[in-house]
């Protein structure tokens, strides 16, 4: 039940968006054992100014204007070594695919509890019981 939210420049070529959200969704479903189809995406293009990022670097890591924010927001209790491998294989295969360098593959989780989703008509498909 992830959301993922993907923000990028206007600049990007018109393919980034499908290139990175399938390689976000093969990592939902290879990696973070989300079921098939539960493919929510949010893609939004922003002028190079609206994309804010250290200069400097950070973490020893250098950005570029190329810059890309994904946001997924999904079901807490993945282990940190699904999330490392969830990382890596969104950075890899949109490297792979689209020649983005892994440095400006930005990915943030959002970790929520199974009530907080409502899927359509107002219900909580996932209350407790």
């Amino acid at each position: 039940m992830p959301l993922v939210r993907i923000d990028l420049s206007k600049s990007a070529p018109p393919e980034l968006p499908r290139i990175i959200g399938n390689a976000v969704y093969a990592a939902m479903t290879d990696v973070a054992n989300v079921p098939a189809n539960d493919k929510f995406q949010i893609v939004t293009r922003h002028d190079d100014s609206e994309l804010v990022y250290p200069a400097d670097g950070y973490l020893g890591i250098q950005y570029s204007r190329n810059i890309v924010f994904i946001q997924v927001t999904w079901v807490a209790g993945r282990t940190t070594e699904v999330k490392k491998a969830f990382y890596k294989k969104i950075a890899n295969e949109v490297h792979e695919k689209a020649g983005l360098a892994k440095s400006d593959i930005f990915i943030s989780l959002v970790d929520a509890a199974r009530e907080d989703w409502s899927f359509g008509n107002g219900e909580m498909q996932y209350a407790p019981k």
